[in-house]
């Protein structure tokens, strides 16, 4: 009977996981994967293009595929692919999320679709939205969320454009369709245009036919250089140190043709795969595909590995599987404390252990990716900080096997990748570094350890409220497991406090050699301070036999507050030298949660009658 028990779990596992394997289609004959690995430059790196449309497609809509007007659901790379290549399909869709419409004022726009709108839909409204925009508050941080939401509209519109026009001039559908030869004629004239502007500023005769046409041609590659927004054209020759303007886009790449260089082949490859994916030639398509990979895998063996791995990474997806696989093992966990303690319990470390290994691939994945230690924003903080839980939560539990310290860790590490989840709402979670945060050595230092320390905080806060619902709702709480917990508490927060303690000294090293200065009593230092503080008082409240066990579940409790804080609040003050992941929404989220900490300890507090655990029976007496 176990045998088969532990089959059925491993069952549920493996089908869980095999839904998250890539899969590597190939549409129509079209080498969708092969375009989504084609590599371009934007935001200071290396990247596939896969990256750019999830991204873009995040921020415009929330989600990582579209729904068409046919009712299709088609990916965030194909999307792409029509955005750019064929516009005036990719204008019918509604990626636009408009979370209040009928608050905007626009005539019409509410009567269109509830929350997602096409470009198509909001091309009437555009000079409206632009004079909305004009007049709002010119500090972010003042803003209604009427105004937000029109910002966001504004630089909705303003990125679908940019990225539209990333891979080739925009026009109508015959610019497109005749792009190689628009390319031929541009090289065709730009030495009979240079001598007509010659002959024209010395007063010669020339050719003006000639040279409206040159002009028309240097006017819109000027334009498109300023707005394109990705640079797929690599250098012919590699540098040691690559930097932003390494990389051109098709605007630049043009212009410079004027100097008296020759057209970029990659530029060429761009514009026969769009001419053919608008003729429906997967042949020509994909030749240009494979035309544009043999140039950089030439310029760029290693990067083309890399953003390979990164393409492949985004399709699966480790840590939305990791939600899932946490889930599962919390539900066998809680079942555990009902019914079939030993198998369930067994079964919901194995899987939590799998998917810690899971998450840590997840971080080692990012770490190749991006070059640096796993700790670089908001977004990696939060991965970070559930996977550390986790990690200490399989340890505890290999020493207590009481089930409660994997039941916590897998609810943190379920948390925090939710948080993440919503934090990759903004964009590129491998974006480039910010000044402050520039050196691989604090990163891998200072930031890891006191980041580290919050993962303890939290997993101590989390086994304490696991102790209050545990006393108050399970008969079968005893002393000794009251002890228990107290014991786990009590190792968890030693941790905690020796590395916040550790990783502060070093902030404050960095800070003396970035700032000059040791301390400035930044509101983030000044976090980092309270969880050090936080921690003395707990481990000083048992050493001194001040509170026992309830008080110091308590105070663990407590130093979720303090930590979050730390975390997340210092950054919502927007102020400071740290200041350096502030998000105006987090306020909310931040204000539920300290309430939600504060109700369970009110919970804590109750009377020892209203408690029906055997230790509270023990307790009274």
């Amino acid at each position: 009977m176990k045998k088969l028990f532990y089959i059925v779990i491993a069952l549920l596992a493996t089908s869980i996981v095999y839904k998250h394997i890539p899969q590597e289609p190939i549409e129509n004959g079209f080498n969708i994967q092969g375009f989504a690995e084609l590599p371009v430059q934007v935001g200071g790196r290396i990247k596939p293009l896969d990256s750019v449309a999830r991204n873009t497609l995040l921020i415009l809509s929330g989600r990582q595929y579209v729904i068409t007007p046919k009712g299709e659901k088609i990916s965030s790379i194909h999307w792409f692919m029509d955005l750019c290549m064929r516009p005036e399909l990719a204008d019918t869709y509604r990626i636009f999320k408009i979370e209040s419409p009928d608050e905007l004022g626009l005539d019409g726009l509410e009567e269109k679709s509830k929350r997602y709108y096409s470009y198509n839909d909001l091309q009437p409204h555009f000079e409206d939205i632009q004079n909305l925009f004009l007049n709002l508050e010119p500090e972010v941080k003042k803003r209604t969320a009427y105004e937000r939401q029109i910002a966001k509209i504004y630089d909705g519109l303003y990125l679908y454009n940019t990225t539209l026009q990333s891979l080739h001039p925009t026009g109508d559908a015959e610019r497109l369709d005749r792009l190689a030869d628009e390319y031929q004629s541009y090289e065709s004239i730009i030495g009979l245009g240079l001598e007509a502007i010659r002959a024209q500023q010395n007063n010669e005769t020339y050719d003006p036919k000639i040279l409206n046409s040159f002009i028309a041609f240097g006017d819109s590659y000027l334009t498109l250089s300023k707005t394109s927004r990705l640079r797929i054209i690599p250098p012919e020759t590699v540098s040691k140190e690559l930097v932003l303007s390494d990389w051109k886009n098709v605007g630049l790449e043009l212009l410079d043709a004027m100097k008296g260089e020759s057209l970029s082949p990659v530029l060429k490859s761009y514009a026969q795969l769009t001419m053919a994916y608008r003729s429906n030639d997967s042949v020509t398509f994909n030749q240009g595909i494979e035309s544009i990979q043999n140039n950089f895998k030439l310029q760029y063996p290693k990067a083309e590995k890399r953003v390979q791995f990164e393409r492949w990474f985004n399709d699966f997806k480790p840590f939305a599987l990791s939600i899932q696989l946490y889930v599962f093992a919390f539900l066998l966990l809680v079942i555990s404390w009902l019914n079939w303690t030993v198998p369930l319990n067994r079964s919901a470390f194995w899987i939590l252990t799998l998917t810690l290994i899971l998450h840590t691939f997840g971080l080692l994945a990012r770490m190749y990716i991006q070059g640096r230690p796993p700790v670089t924003n908001l977004y990696s903080s939060a991965v970070f900080v559930g996977w550390g839980a986790v990690f200490l939560g399989v340890f505890i539990e290999k020493i207590y096997k009481n089930g409660v310290g994997g039941a916590m860790a897998s609810l943190i590490g379920f948390a925090t990748l939710i948080i993440a989840h919503h934090l990759a709402m903004t964009g590129d979670t491998l974006e480039m570094m910010r000044a402050v945060l520039d050196s691989n050595f604090w990163l891998a230092t200072h930031v890891i350890i006191i980041t580290f320390g919050y993962s303890a905080m939290f997993l101590a806060g989390a086994l304490g409220i696991a102790f209050i619902f545990m006393g108050l709702f399970s008969k079968n709480f005893t002393k000794e497991n009251a002890r228990s917990l107290a014991n786990m508490v009590y190792g968890i927060t030693c941790f905690a406090a020796l590395f916040s303690l550790v990783g502060t000294i070093l902030g404050g090293i960095w800070a003396d050699q970035s700032w000059g200065r040791f301390w400035g009593w930044d509101p983030k230092e000044n976090g980092a301070l309270m969880i050090v503080l936080m921690g003395a008082i707990v481990l000083h409240a048992r050493w001194g036999a001040i509170c026992k066990e309830r008080g110091i579940m308590l105070l663990a409790i407590a130093g979720n507050i303090i930590t979050a804080w730390s975390w997340f609040g210092t950054n919502l003050l927007g102020v400071g030298l740290h200041s350096y992941g502030f998000t105006d929404s987090g306020f909310f989220w931040m204000l539920l949660f300290a309430i939600s900490q504060v109700f369970m300890m009110g919970l804590g507090l109750l009377p020892w009658k209203y408690w029906m655990s055997d230790y509270a029976r023990s307790r009274c007496l």
